[in-house]
């Protein structure tokens, strides 16, 4: 088992009636859209994972609207 199925799987909870509640992704969507005045937009991805010769490399994605740091100049 990958990384990815594994971390799907654990993010996988059973309810009481034992079905599978949400994938990780339909939780994070979910989360990020209960609070007051949410837009769609806002459970847009963030950020982009890949993988290379073993190691992870996470990039922040190039159309996210927020970015860590200072802002660019000029803006």
């Amino acid at each position: 088992m990958d990384d990815q199925a594994r971390d799907d799987k654990t993010m996988n909870d059973k309810n009481d009636t034992g079905d599978v509640d949400m994938t990780a992704e339909e939780k994070r969507r979910d989360q990020l859209l209960a609070a007051p005045d949410a837009v769609e937009s806002d459970a847009a991805p963030r950020i982009e994972v890949s993988k290379h010769d073993g190691n992870t490399r996470i990039d922040i994605a190039d159309d996210a609207p927020v970015r860590p740091g200072p802002a660019p100049e000029g803006d």
